[in-house]
């Protein structure tokens, strides 16, 4: 290798490692602020069918109206990878769609012929509003795979139509991967009239280029009618596609989705962030604007097909297959009850793309035949500069273009929260901050009372939700329990621990230092551990008995002459005999009232090994009240 060839193939590198580390860094950066610190729904069900089931029911969940072994592959991997540590999906998320974005940056890099365009359109991906369910959800992980798997089938098909000869291995990759997005998810079964318009386009006369797909597809049925007893895809929310389609409602959603390409949030909040008649109008003059700059764009390789009658065949050709995708894509998410953002992202990021196609039609060269060498040579002279200035025009309207949905994506991002399920996502990650967050394995064991439930915590969520954060996925012990008011629970013990719900925040409050100390409030004297002084006051909260039980420990030897003079609320009521060192006491007091409780010892413990207050330590109390 000379060094002319060595410094060339440094250089080269140099720019791929540059653009990667450019995506991945703005990746991080555009998605900050996301996170998943606690499973719930579905996520919470993939994570427990995990952690119960075998590899082979887990990967082949046979009778299951979803058959997505690979994806299921896919999720097993990224579980055993991530264990108890639920904080890891959303990097993980975000590093997957860095590289699919670096995928997006060679895909257009090739279709332009332009490094910037490439770029461009990488940053483009991930800057788009889309991405929220990728990112924010363990599922997402479906959605981003079977984007990749579709956009590797298109990329194929391209290549197989304008690589001269057959193109064989490009068709059979797009077969192999229309096989793999099956079994990500059903959606994209769709494809398969794209394979067989990219034949035609090629013009194919091999039989088994005909019958592959059909071959694939005929398998991909029969897999499905094995596993999930038919072949009809399931609809969203455990709904069934042949019972709910509706063909005006099909119709209305796939328009739906083209505005979605151009920017316009047709569909409503709770599934879009904000709708367009919810955006502010400045929203309105932007994403109008930046539809003009692609009109420009639209115009500009109108007038190139025109002029060029050499390429123009290709260029239909190549350009419809960008357009049956978007259509196929579409008309796959149309058919059920409604349509979720996420969905359009894989036609969004092929709009981006088929930009960065018509950028390189505009820009081509093109090819003049057999004319004089002068001429020739003075054509090329002038395409030359026409090409510069065609670059500078058509990059500069994307570059305006991407200026001007900046401000628009940043907007709509902000709206995440008004998505349907990023309240519950935001109170589970609240739960999960407000217990293990704080006391890490400790949570486990403990009875956890939440006050309301407003939130409409299911039976699994309760039962399952403290078990992703043990390693051994157990978490014995732990049980929660939703109570009306702090009346339903006795004393504060150290294996407790109470949480109110707080719904202007979605989130959740640990208020068990605040309900221990009003039930069990130290004046002087005594001390969370149990140890009391030699005098104390404590007030306790009665339960609606009005019977508070107190247990004693005094850990000394006993003279039978340790006496401890106890009062209720100023009138004395005891005077007690410490001639045990473990005794229980009850004393009566109003009911739902709040008891003050004066305690006169006349002993301290004479081997204790510290002292807190001014007072020596006498005994240990522990307080019980219904």
């Amino acid at each position: 290798m000379t060094e002319k060839h060595f410094m060339d193939g440094i250089g080269k590198w140099k720019d791929e490692i540059i653009a990667a580390g450019l995506l991945m860094a703005f990746a991080f950066f555009i998605n900050r602020g996301i996170e998943i610190k606690g499973l719930y729904m579905d996520d919470l069900y993939l994570w427990s069918c995990y952690g119960e089931q075998t590899f082979g029911q887990f990967i082949f969940p046979m009778g299951s109206t979803r058959f997505r072994f690979l994806y299921y592959l896919a999720a097993w991997l990224e579980l055993a990878v991530i264990g108890n540590h639920i904080g890891w999906f959303v990097p993980l998320n975000i590093i997957l769609n860095g590289c699919i974005a670096y995928s997006v940056y060679r895909f257009g890099k090739r279709l332009s012929r332009s490094y910037l365009m490439g770029l461009g359109c990488g940053f483009l991906y991930l800057l788009s509003r889309m991405s929220y369910y990728q990112i924010s959800q363990v599922y997402g992980l479906m959605e981003s795979l079977a984007l990749w798997a579709a956009l590797g089938i298109l990329y194929c098909l391209l290549r197989y139509v304008d690589e001269k000869g057959e193109g064989k291995k490009y068709l059979i990759r797009s077969c192999v991967l229309y096989f793999a997005v099956c079994f990500i998810h059903e959606r994209y079964l769709a494809l398969l009239p794209l394979i067989y318009l990219a034949i035609l386009y090629k013009k194919g006369k091999k039989k088994a280029f005909w019958f592959l797909p059909a071959g694939v597809f005929a398998v991909v049925m029969a897999i499905r009618v094995l596993t999930t007893g038919g072949v009809a895809p399931a609809g969203t929310g455990g709904t069934n596609v042949a019972e709910t389609f509706s063909v005006m409602t099909s119709i209305r959603y796939a328009i739906d989705q083209v505005l979605y390409i151009f920017g316009i949030n047709a569909g409503p909040g709770h599934l879009s962030g904000a709708s367009w008649t919810e955006s502010p109008s400045w929203i309105h003059v932007q994403i109008i604007a930046a539809d003009l700059v692609l009109l420009v764009l639209v115009i500009l390789a109108v007038i190139r097909l025109i002029r060029d009658k050499e390429g123009r065949l290709k260029y239909l050709r190549d350009i419809s297959l960008f357009l049956v995708f978007i259509a196929l894509c579409i008309g796959a998410s149309s058919v059920t009850i409604r349509v979720e953002t996420r969905w359009i992202y894989v036609s969004m990021t092929t709009a981006y793309l088929l930009a960065a196609y018509l950028y390189g039609m505009i820009t081509a060269k093109p090819e003049h035949g057999k004319v004089v060498d002068i001429k020739r040579e003075a054509r090329k002279a002038a395409d030359k500069k026409a090409g510069r200035q065609s670059a500078v025009l058509c990059g500069g309207l994307f570059l305006v273009y991407i200026i001007i949905m900046f401000p628009v994506e940043n907007y709509y991002r902000g709206q995440y929260p008004n998505l349907y399920f990023w309240a519950d996502q935001q109170r589970y990650n609240s739960l999960a901050e407000e217990t293990y967050g704080k006391y890490g394995d400790d949570i486990f064991g403990r009875k956890i009372y939440i006050i309301g439930n407003s939130y409409q915590m299911s039976d699994f969520t309760a039962r399952t939700f403290f078990k992703e954060f043990d390693r051994d996925r157990k978490a014995e012990g732990t049980e929660v329990h939703f109570i009306d008011s702090i009346h339903d629970i006795g004393l504060i013990t150290n294996n407790m621990l109470v949480l109110k719900e707080d719904p202007a925040h979605n989130a959740f409050q640990d208020v068990t230092d605040f309900v221990r100390n009003l039930k069990c409030e130290a004046v002087y004297g005594y001390y969370r551990d149990g140890w009391m002084d030699e005098s104390a006051e404590v007030r306790v909260m009665t339960g609606t008995s009005g019977v508070i039980k107190l247990e004693i420990y005094y850990p000394g030897e006993l003279t039978g002459l340790e006496i401890s003079k106890i009062s209720l609320n100023g009138e004395p009521v005891k005077d007690l005999v410490i001639n045990q060192n473990t005794m229980k006491l009850e004393i009566e007091a109003e009911p739902n009232q709040i008891a003050c409780l004066r305690f006169d010892n006349n002993f301290y413990l004479k081997d204790a090994g510290e002292q807190r207050g001014e007072k020596r330590f006498s005994m240990i109390v522990n307080f019980a009240a219904d």
